[in-house]
């Protein structure tokens, strides 16, 4: 794949540090199964020469979780971190590890910041950071149960208090959620060398990946690079995500009109109905792999998968595009 082709090239650079300082977040969706990552710097490039735009701080593993590995970036220690989660570490051990087992060995992870989040085996989230000592002021982090934002070279630590707020008070899909959160910093020196500029920073992303989504294509993956002094990448990232989200969604459902799954939990069996059209239903497990694909018809569907006791996430499209995802208990 493209993503791990230029992910294992990484390991060929000599594990040289890259300083990364910024402010950004790692979060999950408990109810989509959907995982974003979003972020802004006064670096005024945030990307890997050469990586067709891939944003280097940035992890994301479908259906997992996803890492932000920021302040004297490491392209070994961000490849742990990955490995780590693969094997099944929660959030804190992976902190913990990397904090332990440092590339660069002793005591380099003080100038190391990390977050972390991810769903445990029932589905749960889960969520850690570290902010290593010798990080530039102000640097430090906030995390929830489903979220972790961290920043150093920050204005201050309202910095990092106003994207939280923003977070916790914005409605509507993780997308939203994230644009709100670096709003959140949308001010003059958020990343303290933005300042002279009168920006927050030079270069903003967000990316979210829905269950089922390939590592290198992503549902949504928007990324200002640079831009001249005195322009404010967040608003700049803000015109692109509102034009993306006038391309995957013409028609706002009614409650009455969404597709319904049920019951859930679901004992064995479950029903799907469709109000508009014909349609597809997926079921992902929590490793972000689909586990049952089958085609069903305008009205009331009775299905039976073959599953094991556990979560999914169900994936429900009509005319070809996602309509509804639901976090689905299911006891066979």
């Amino acid at each position: 794949m493209k993503y791990l082709s230029f992910f294992f090239a990484l390991l060929l650079l000599n594990a040289k540090a890259i300083s990364q300082d910024t402010f950004s977040i790692v979060a999950v969706d408990t109810l989509t199964g959907e995982i974003g990552s979003a972020g802004a710097s006064c670096l005024d490039n945030i990307q890997f020469p050469g990586s067709n735009g891939a944003i280097i701080i940035s992890d994301i593993l479908p259906g997992r979780g996803a890492i932000h590995t920021q302040a004297s970036w490491n392209g070994n220690n961000q490849a742990n971190a990955r490995l780590r989660m693969e094997e099944g570490l929660s959030p804190a051990e992976v902190v913990a590890w990397l904090k332990t087992n440092d590339v660069q060995g002793g005591f380099a992870w003080i100038n190391r910041q990390y977050g972390v989040v991810d769903f445990d085996p029932q589905g749960h989230p889960r969520s850690a950071a570290l902010t290593g000592t010798n990080c530039f002021d102000w640097k430090g982090h906030r995390t929830g149960v489903n979220y972790s934002i961290q920043g150093n070279i920050l204005l201050g630590p309202e910095i990092l208090d106003s994207m939280e707020a923003r977070f916790l008070a914005a409605t509507g899909p993780l997308s939203d959620r994230l644009m709100a959160c670096l709003q959140g910093a949308n001010v003059p020196g958020a990343d303290i060398r933005c300042l002279q500029n009168g920006t927050s920073s030079l270069s903003a992303f967000v990316r979210v990946a829905k269950p089922g989504d390939a590592e290198d294509s992503l549902s949504l993956d928007l990324n200002v690079p640079s831009l001249p002094a005195g322009m404010e990448p967040i608003d700049s990232l803000q015109r692109l995500y509102n034009a993306w989200k006038t391309t995957i969604s013409t028609k706002d459902l009614t409650l009455a009109e969404k597709p319904q799954i049920f019951p859930n939990p679901a004992f064995g069996s479950l029903s799907v109905n469709l109000k508009n059209t014909d349609g597809l239903l997926e079921l992902f497990d929590l490793t972000g792999q689909r586990v049952f694909r089958k085609k069903i018809e305008k009205g009331y569907n009775q299905l039976t998968p073959s599953l094991s006791n556990g979560i999914y996430f169900a994936r429900i499209s009509e005319n070809g595009q996602p309509a509804v995802t639901h976090r689905l208990v299911w006891h066979p």
